[in-house]
């Protein structure tokens, strides 16, 4: 479980107390005519604007109608700021934050945050909390965190529901409560939020707040992992692997390994690799599994270190330099090619 800072927010915002060339902006956004946009933006954002100075900037941050450019999108970005626009204030903040257009500075991302949190933007409060749940430019406060996170929270966003669910989880700021971490986490999950989701298998897994219960663990699991969570996709496979709310299925243990372990989680990489070994859910394959102990290892999992050597010793020299080579190519693809 770990926190998750969100991505820039690029949702293009309108009042419709504005006219003009400003309305007439949205309306060729809304027909995905950028040109038109862009030139009626620009015409706004010159008169001073602060509507169409943003939303210019998430088009250069975008690459909409116009070619990419950050620079650019941080110089709409803070004209509209400096206006006290909010959504401006938080994307100047993520500008910082991830040095994009700017060198990245973490006190000036914390500023502009500060600014949009004050007046009510959930995300902007999200990663205020997240910076000082770190100590990012900022002495580490964990009740400071978690006055952030519950103001975000409340307003709705799955990001500070499910990082206020952690601070309960783990009492940080806080005295530690699994029931009222996984009220935070169902509310999250409910959102579609894949990390909530397989937080929420995890308290079901382990019986932490809620009754332990392995078939409900397997369903949220599941909908976490439909979404590409490696996590929820590893411990999915351990399921079926042992038939753990589940009928016991080494095929569909090994079809969610392999999903996870081509992201990169050495836990999968091994446990795939210990399926090969032993023949279950594929035909038994040493070459493959001394390939995946071996790509498990290189992230210092010691298991996967010895298990590679015991495969060795039952393969011949050939074997074991296909094997290498194997593990070579499917981590310079990016895990595009390792079967």
């Amino acid at each position: 479980m770990v926190r998750f800072v969100i991505a820039a927010l690029s949702t293009l915002i309108f009042t419709a107390a504005l006219a003009g060339d400003l309305e007439e902006g949205m309306a060729a956004i809304e027909r995905k005519d950028y040109a038109t946009a862009l030139a009626k933006w620009q015409t706004a954002a010159q008169k001073g604007e602060a509507q169409a100075q943003y939303n210019l900037g998430v088009m250069y941050e975008k690459g909409q109608g116009v070619a990419q450019d950050y620079k650019e999108a941080v110089r709409w970005y803070l004209l509209a700021a400096r206006q006290g626009l909010a959504n401006a204030q938080y994307n100047l903040g993520n500008m910082y934050d991830q040095g994009l257009g700017v060198a990245q500075d973490y006190k000036e991302a914390l500023r502009w945050y500060l600014l949009a949190a004050q007046q009510g933007l959930a995300e902007a409060q999200h990663n205020l909390g997240a910076m000082y749940e770190e100590g990012q430019s900022v002495a580490q406060d964990y009740k400071e965190a978690l006055r952030w996170f519950l103001l975000a929270a409340h307003q709705g966003s799955a990001t500070a529901q499910t990082d206020l669910g952690l601070m309960y989880y783990n009492g940080l700021g806080i005295e530690k409560d699994y029931k009222e971490a996984v009220r935070w986490f169902q509310l999250a999950a409910k959102q579609g939020y894949k990390k909530a989701q397989f937080n929420i298998g995890l308290m079901y897994y382990n019986g932490q707040g809620v009754a332990q219960d392995y078939k409900e663990a397997v369903r949220w699991y599941l909908l976490a992992a439909r979404q590409g969570n490696e996590a929820a996709q590893v411990n999915l496979g351990f399921m079926y692997s042992n038939g753990l709310g589940v009928a016991q299925d080494y095929k569909e243990a090994v079809r969610w390994y392999l999903l996870a372990a081509k992201q990169g989680l050495a836990e999968a990489q091994h446990n795939l690799g210990f399926m090969y070994f032993l023949g279950q859910g594929v035909l038994q394959d040493r070459i493959r599994a001394h390939m995946w102990f071996n790509i498990a290892a290189v992230s210092g999992d010691k298991d996967s270190v010895k298990n590679r050597d015991i495969a060795a010793s039952k393969m011949t020299a050939q074997q074991i330099e296909q094997a290498q080579r194997m593990a070579r190519e499917c981590m310079n693809s990016n895990f595009t090619k390792c079967d």
